[in-house]
């Protein structure tokens, strides 16, 4: 079995993900109990009951970035050469392996283009990439081998290693001005998706048998040391993907062509994102993914992205109910989404549940931004998406939705495990122009109760609302296309 090492000394993982879910119920009993007193037993909240926001200082309380011991270790005094064509990987590692041999401190790149293959984190360890500094990470499969342990689309897997890793590490983080490049692009990474759209060319390598056999062990719920998907499955690695750790901070960067998912904590308790830029327009180009992870704090950054700006899950399928660690305790606050399908999203790979998510004054603007709040699930992914609040957040303009609510995403209906919404709430948003104001479908049997839309004005509705299989929507002093709706 494998153990990790912390701060509190060594575990085995199932200890960590049981703490993961005992903690969870431990760190959410006192805010929550004032609210579950308040609760029907479908989970709607009461008239007059306290709401979900009561319980973000709580939360903010806990988010506390990692600090370092103030020792620098500049990469370019380990053999590193900023011309961007050097391969300077050893330099890196070896500068990552002194400063955490030192017992901590930041890893400095300054001064130019750094060519590099995937760089892995260690405990206490700050990667800092100065302002005007750039990271370009090779675009050679096999330099991100031997496999390492990391999800794929909600499933785990022994796969390749995202470009910038850490794994049962504490006190982690990526900061600095400069920029993080991953060079993919129609000849490089994104064909392996399959879409002409992103340079795919009939009869080339594409991800999809791949990805089928993984869903498939992961259903079977095959050992994930022996689901080894390296050279020849063509599943693309994450940007960056802290796995498994403790207080985790991302900050100050942009992301810029990555193969897939951009910023991606997956189990991860304490995690900051604040003031990074993201543009990076390929397929399944999310923003930040966290997944299965508690107290997360997304902040101040801007999302130009080729997918969600911003998607909260937690496992997909079997996988996901076999370690059923959901998403929990979720801030998203002063960020701005330009393109993407979604603005905040929930789903689709959330068979471990989601819940306590709260949005706020984030700017949302775009004929090529899909939504601004998103929940996509089925019958096969199942799970609970529960106490989501937005408030205070400024629309110019979305393509579809302000409130978007999907049980038909891919299988729909066509599976075992029934879907639940419940306890959605939008304050205070307004939106210039969207298709629908809220677009909302349930599948026959499954719940999506007690939706608030109060104190809004959405303006320049086309084609107004879609509330199927839908109980408790409910209108408060909210106007659409200047007419009080209720």
């Amino acid at each position: 079995m494998t153990r990790f090492t912390h701060g509190d000394g060594l575990r085995t993982r199932r200890a960590f993900l049981g703490e993961m879910a005992a903690g969870a119920g431990l760190l959410l009993a006192a805010p929550l109990a004032g609210c579950a007193r308040n609760l029907t037993s479908a989970g709607m909240l009461l008239p007059g009951a306290t709401r979900g926001w009561d319980m973000v200082p709580a939360i903010l309380a806990r988010i506390r970035p990692p600090v370092f011991p103030s020792r620098t270790f500049d990469v370019m005094r380990y053999g590193a050469v900023a011309d961007g064509r050097t391969d300077a990987s050893a330099a890196f590692r070896s500068a990552i392996e002194a400063c955490s041999a030192a017992g901590g401190g930041r890893v400095l790149a300054a001064g130019g283009a750094f060519a590099v293959g995937p760089i892995t984190l260690r405990s206490n360890v700050e990667l800092h990439v100065a302002e005007g500094a750039t990271l370009l990470f090779s675009t050679d499969p096999a330099r991100y081998l031997p496999a390492v342990k990391t999800r794929f689309e909600g499933v785990e897997l022994m796969g390749y290693s995202p470009l910038i890793y850490a794994h049962a590490a504490e006190n982690v983080a990526v900061t600095g001005a400069g920029t993080l490049d991953g060079q993919a692009g129609p000849e490089h990474w994104w064909p392996w998706k399959g879409s002409a759209e992103h340079g795919y060319v009939q009869g080339g390598p594409t991800q999809k048998g791949a990805r089928d056999r993984l869903v498939e062990m992961g259903e079977r719920g095959v050992p994930v040391a022996q689901r080894v998907f390296g050279d020849g499955s063509f599943l693309r690695p994450q940007f960056i993907q802290p796995y498994e750790c403790r207080n985790v901070l991302i900050e100050g960067v942009t992301i810029t062509r990555s193969p897939m998912w951009e910023i991606h904590p997956v189990l991860c308790q304490n995690v900051t994102v604040r003031g990074v830029t993201i543009e990076s327009m390929g397929p399944n180009n999310d923003g930040c993914d966290p997944e299965s992870c508690r107290d997360v704090l997304i902040e101040n950054c801007r999302f130009t992205t080729g997918d969600d700006c911003i998607a909260i899950k937690s496992g997909r399928n079997g996988d996901g109910r076999r370690l059923q660690v959901p998403s929990e305790n979720i801030i998203v606050r002063g960020c701005h989404m330009q393109d993407g399908h979604g603005g905040v999203t929930i789903g689709s790979e959330i068979s471990g549940d989601v819940r306590n998510v709260f949005v706020e004054r984030c700017h949302m603007d775009s004929a090529n931004l899909d939504r601004a709040l998103r929940l996509k699930n089925n019958a096969m992914r199942g799970g609970t998406l529960e106490h989501i609040y937005m408030r205070d957040v400024e629309i110019g303009q979305v393509g579809e939705a302000v409130l978007a609510i999907d049980f038909f995403y891919e299988e729909g209906a066509n599976g075992p495990f029934v879907p639940v919404v419940r306890d959605v709430e939008l304050l205070r948003v307004t939106s210039r122009k969207s298709h629908y104001d809220v677009y909302l479908r349930g599948t026959p049997g499954s719940t999506i109760a007690d939706i608030r839309v109060v104190d809004c004005d959405f303006a320049n509705v086309a084609k107004g609302s879609v509330a199927d299989n839908v109980t408790g929507l409910s209108w408060r002093n909210s106007r659409v296309n200047g007419v009080l709706k209720s």
